[in-house]
C-alpha cells in the first residue's frame, strides 16, 4: 500500500496524515513534487487521472483518491477509534460539518488561492476581483463557525471527529496564503488551539 501526497502547506494530503495520525496508522507518504508538476505527469495520472493529490494506492493495485474517501477506507479497515461517527445521527452529523466545512469555508479559500494569490498566477486566468472578493466570504465563514462553535468542544459532537480535520486544515492553509482567522471570534479560537494540540496536527 502506498500513500502519495505532498508537504505543508498543502491541505488535502496533511488532512489525511492528521488522520492516520489519530488512528496509529503508521504508512509513510511517497512525496510527489507539486512545484515540479509531477501531479500532472502521465505516471500520476495513471494512478489518479485528475491529477491531484492525495491518492492511496492498495496492495491490489487499485486506487482511492479525494481525502474523505480515503479517510472513509480507513475507518472501515481500522475502526479504532471512530473518526465519522458510531451511530445513525452522530455519522450524519459529521458528514453534515465535512460538507458544510467544504462548501462554506473551503470553496472560498480555493477560490482566494486560484484568483487572487500570485502563486497561482501562472497556473490559470486569474479573476482577481473574483478572487479577492473571497476573502469577504471566509470572513463572513468565520463568523457563522464562531457562532456555531459556541459551547461547543467539537465541530460535529462530542469527539473530535473527521469534521474538525477539514477544518483545521484549511483553516491553516488559510492563513498561510494571507486569509487569517478574525481576532474576535473567541470560540474559533479556542476550537482552533484545541485541534493543534492535538499531536496528530503536526502531521
Amino acid at each position: 500500500m502506498k500513500l502519495y501526497g505532498a508537504p505543508y502547506p498543502a491541505p488535502n494530503p496533511r488532512r489525511v496524515r492528521i488522520f492516520l495520525a489519530e488512528k496509529g496508522i503508521d504508512l509513510p507518504e511517497t512525496p510527489v513534487d507539486m512545484m515540479q508538476r509531477e501531479h500532472k505527469s502521465p505516471e500520476h495520472k495513471a494512478r489518479n487521472s485528475m491529477g491531484q493529490v492525495p491518492t492511496l494506492e492498495l496492495d491490489d493495485g487499485s486506487h482511492i483518491s479525494e481525502t474523505v474517501a480515503i479517510c472513509r477506507y480507513f475507518d472501515e479497515t481500522q475502526p479504532d477509534p471512530p473518526m465519522f461517527g458510531t451511530t445513525p445521527k452522530a455519522k450524519a452529523l459529521v458528514d453534515m460539518w465535512v460538507r458544510r466545512v467544504e462548501f462554506t469555508v473551503m470553496t472560498p479559500v480555493g477560490m482566494y488561492w486560484r484568483h487572487a494569490h500570485p502563486r497561482t498566477a501562472a497556473l490559470l486566468t486569474q479573476y482577481k476581483d473574483f478572487g479577492e472578493s473571497n476573502a469577504e466570504t471566509y470572513k463572513g465563514a468565520q463568523r457563522w463557525l464562531d457562532r456555531e462553535l459556541d459551547g461547543r468542544e467539537w465541530l460535529a459532537g462530542d469527539s473530535y471527529s473527521m469534521a474538525d480535520i477539514c477544518l483545521l486544515t484549511t483553516v491553516d492553509f488559510a492563513k498561510w496564503i494571507g486569509l487569517p482567522m478574525e481576532a474576535e471570534h473567541a470560540n474559533l479560537a479556542a476550537w482552533h488551539a484545541r485541534a493543534s494540540a492535538r499531536p496528530s496536527a503536526r502531521a
